[in-house]
């Protein structure tokens, strides 16, 4: 694994990584469905269904499936969208701004141009409080989202 894992403060976690690929492809393969659904979950996990409408105020759905077949539904919606340079979005809201019954965080993902063609990667995940960063901390987000960062590294060659 490839990844920087910058020490918990506050109420993010953040991971860094780059990849050697450029950031159009790195952008796509968080705002596709049908790419998102090849990495997106830490195996055996899947993802069963994706469901994205990249625009401020769209909506994104995505469906982790477990290793026993239940599914666990993720309901968002975009706050910030710059194509190939930034997506912000929370799960503050379900779709058409309706409040979620419980928030938990807002992720900032940035896409930086590196030498050579590749993209420097940058996922924090921000929550509402410091209980909620250590509780996605503790269900294992460095090692989830690293997993997930690796698989999205061996999907990127192939796209």
């Amino acid at each position: 694994m490839n990844v920087h894992v910058a020490p918990s403060t506050g109420h993010d976690l953040v991971l860094t990584r780059v990849f050697d690929a450029p950031r159009d492809k790195v952008f796509r393969a968080w705002t596709e469905p049908k790419l998102i659904k090849q990495w997106f979950a830490p195996l055996p996990w899947t993802v069963s269904g994706a469901q994205t409408d990249p625009r401020p105020g769209g909506t994104a759905l995505v469906v982790m499936r477990d290793p026993e077949g239940n599914d666990h539904p993720s309901q968002g919606v975009y706050l910030e969208v710059v194509e190939n340079e930034r997506l912000v979005f929370t799960d503050a809201y379900t779709s058409a701004w309706e409040p979620s019954p419980k928030p938990f965080m807002t992720v900032i993902l940035t896409f930086e141009e590196e030498p050579g063609g590749k993209t420097k990667y940058i996922a924090r995940a921000r929550h509402w409080n410091a209980e909620d960063r250590a509780t996605h901390e503790e269900m294992g987000f460095h090692e989830g989202w690293g997993q997930c960062a690796d698989q999205l590294a061996e999907l990127l060659k192939k796209i």
